[in-house]
């Protein structure tokens, strides 16, 4: 058989596309995705009014008074005006509350983690209640159940261990008359059950919801209030955008719980309190109103919800 042009096994041409080895064009496109990984989403169009619900500032870098209005100053330009930075453990709790004396516009929640549930000794509790006292501290949280890391993490609380913090939680929220921001993950039932049969504290704020629609409904009809991350807007959350849809426009809130969750189409890369406005419009494009409208209607929830001041 006679070799014609273009026939000939080249193996080095074939690994060739335009001049440069496949191989290395393939890590290099590795390399490309790993590099957008950590980097930062773009400001979105500003979006006034918004409140950002949950936020971890000291994860996302914020660990002293300039690295935190920092953050803040990044995300009043473009719309939001406050922050509610959350603890997980007791050391998160004790910076948390100093960030919110660093700023005016960042608040803080404390409670443990129900993966950290088993350090809840009479100390945490003690020192728990003496900063929820602090006019500063909105909300005990986050607290609720976690039944995903049990088995996977040596260092995450028992179940039964997560039960009684979550109870002595509920307990607190209603003698101080603050709101309870639950961490609820693939827990629906034993958490909606230990809610009920303790009796819920007047305000309950289910962070990061990710429930189906007949959990929304259930929350919404015991008058919680739902808030929604970045999840709301990735691809694979049909069921999650329609229990967004479902929501009342008082018991709704939105948040970054940054780092975490960006929204689409940054899903991935670092998220912080300044790319709210993409989940935010993204509620509005599931709720069919227009995005100034969702953001009044988000803000003025967080601030009564929380007693916020008015800026």
């Amino acid at each position: 058989m006679t070799e014609t042009s273009g026939s000939v096994d080249t193996p080095a041409a074939a690994r060739s596309v335009g001049g440069v080895d496949a191989g290395t064009e393939t890590e290099s496109n590795k390399a490309a995705r790993k590099r957008r990984r950590r980097e930062p989403p773009p400001d979105p169009i500003p979006l006034p009014g918004l409140v950002d619900a949950h936020t971890h500032l000291a994860a996302c870098g914020g660990r002293d008074a300039e690295s935190v209005r920092a953050i803040l100053d990044h995300a009043e330009r473009v719309g939001v005006g406050q922050v509610v930075t959350v603890a997980d453990d007791m050391v998160d709790a004790r910076w948390a509350v100093e960030a919110a004396h660093w700023d005016r516009r960042a608040f803080a929640a404390v409670a443990l983690h129900p993966t950290h549930a088993a350090e809840l000794d009479d100390a945490a509790k003690a020192e728990l209640e003496q900063m929820l006292a602090d006019p500063r501290v909105v909300a005990v949280g986050e607290t609720g159940l976690d039944h995903y890391w049990p088995g996977k993490s040596e260092s995450c609380a028992s179940p039964d261990a997560q039960a009684e913090a979550f109870r002595w939680h509920i307990d607190l929220a209603k003698r101080i008359g603050k709101p309870l921001m639950i961490h609820n993950r693939e827990a629906d039932r034993d958490l909606l059950d230990i809610l009920a049969e303790t009796t819920a504290p007047e305000t309950v704020i289910m962070h990061c919801f990710s429930g189906d629609r007949n959990v929304a409904r259930e929350c919404v009809d015991r008058g919680f209030i739902l808030s929604f991350a970045g999840t709301v807007s990735f691809a694979n959350a049909a069921e999650l955008r329609a229990a967004a849809e479902l929501v009342p426009d008082d018991q709704i809130l939105v948040e970054t719980d940054a780092p975490f969750l960006t929204p689409h189409p940054y899903r991935g890369q670092p998220n912080q309190s300044y790319c709210l406005p993409y989940t935010a419009r993204a509620l509005a494009e599931v709720r069919g109103i227009d995005d100034i409208e969702m953001a009044r209607i988000l803000g003025d929830n967080a601030r009564r919800v929380y007693r916020l001041p008015l800026q």
